[in-house]
């Protein structure tokens, strides 16, 4: 197992009554799910009679660690409401979560963690594009449903696999809208700052086809590593380059450092980032350096309760005493578990993997409350949904 495993999120003036009933669901959960597979409902790994287990590994420590635990938060909103009304199909919903620090060998261990040891019916909101990477082939080899990976990239949309349903729009869609921000604007020297890894190099490879599709190209690239803010290289080679704007490809903490410091060299942004890095953490990594700072994102504002889900959200916050953690994350986190809970009573109660995944593809187009979803036996793309957000200082949304 992992060092760290999360069943409940803790907080408020009842962390000790909740933790102790989160180790004693652990403990009871972990305990019949290594039984052994005849412990299941006609053998289907993670189907008990009571309860159904999912599986997730993603970042909870480390420079991303903001990403994961925003997701979650959400998903575990939704996932308790569903479990306080009597769950599904007379099945309450487990997620367990594992710690892999955004860090692909964690992933693949833990994915196999959860497969072969815990018996997961499902792996759900695995964080990150590289890690995705990593966790696929293990999903695909066992016929584990792979769902609502945090990640925009190609290679869970192309080719298609069956045990892949996407929820967010791809990155391929994200930094078109970026791009079309830019050209509108009359931007034209375009500099790119990405993680040198498969997460990056998708957002680039998206950058480069929408400005080819707009007559243009990539003015200068810089790069940083994984998990770390080394970015003293790349704001000398993009600075150099005298950019109008650049888009960025990474996480919050190496895009926050990035920023700061192209400031600190004169060249005072506009800065265009992709969902994954992390909103809220960013604004709030930024505080009084977040002017010209545009985020695209793949849910609706979490704030503008005029959308149908994103009132449920903020009313399962208010709930849960939670009001003021809204974010893109945990919004998206919310939508996600809403939307496995709608495949799972579509399902029936006589579920199996092949029933879910069936019943999903069956839904077509499903709206979860003004956030509308596809996904069709030839395809799983989710949503296509994109809009284009600016940040202001200290945390406030412009627009």
């Amino acid at each position: 197992m992992s060092d760290k495993v999360w069943l409940r999120n803790l907080g408020g003036g009842r962390a000790l009554i909740r933790l102790a009933a989160a180790l004693l669901l652990l403990f009871a959960v972990m305990a019949q799910t290594r039984e052994g597979k005849a412990s299941a409902q006609d053998g289907e790994d993670g189907v008990h009679d009571s309860f159904l287990v999912l599986g997730q590994s993603a970042a909870f420590t480390g420079p991303a660690a903001a990403l994961g635990a925003e997701f979650r938060r959400g998903a575990v909103l939704y996932f308790d409401q569903v479990n306080a009304a009597g769950g599904v199909h007379g099945r309450s919903i487990f997620l367990l979560s594992l710690d892999d620090g955004y860090e692909p060998d964690r992933t693949l261990r833990y994915t196999k963690n959860l497969i072969d040891e815990d018996g997961v019916f499902a792996l759900f909101g695995f964080v990150g594009t590289p890690t995705s990477k990593a966790a696929l082939p293990l999903a695909t080899r066992a016929g584990v449903p792979f769902f609502a990976p945090y990640t925009g990239a190609e290679l869970l949309r192309s080719p298609f696999n069956r045990f892949v349903f996407n929820v967010r729009a791809s990155y391929f869609q994200e930094t078109a809208a970026l791009v079309d921000y830019l050209v509108a604007r009359e931007l034209s020297n375009v500099a790119v700052f990405y993680q040198d890894d498969s997460y990056g190099h998708a957002g680039l490879e998206g950058v480069i086809r929408a400005l080819a599709r707009n007559g243009l190209s990539v003015g200068a690239t810089g790069t940083v590593q994984r998990n770390t803010t080394d970015v003293a290289e790349a704001v000398e080679r993009i600075a150099s380059a005298d950019p109008d704007a650049v888009v960025m490809i990474s996480a919050y903490k190496s895009c926050g450092e990035f920023i700061r410091k192209a400031k600190e060299a004169g060249f005072d942004g506009p800065f265009l980032n992709v969902s994954f890095v992390g909103s809220k953490s960013l604004a709030m990594d930024l505080w009084l350096d977040a002017r010209n700072v545009v985020v695209s994102q793949v849910v609706p504002f979490p704030a503008d309760e005029s959308i149908s889900v994103v009132k449920e959200y903020n009313d399962a916050l208010r709930a849960a005493g939670q009001q003021g953690v809204v974010s893109y994350g945990s919004l998206e986190g919310f939508i996600a578990a809403k939307a496995f809970v709608e495949g799972l009573r579509t399902a029936g109660r006589d579920l199996t993997r092949e029933t879910f995944l069936s019943a999903l593809e069956g839904l077509g187009q499903l709206d979860l409350g003004g956030f509308a979803l596809e996904w069709g036996p030839d395809g799983h793309p989710g949503s296509k949904f994109v809009d284009v957000a600016v940040i202001g200082d200290r945390n406030r949304w412009l627009y």
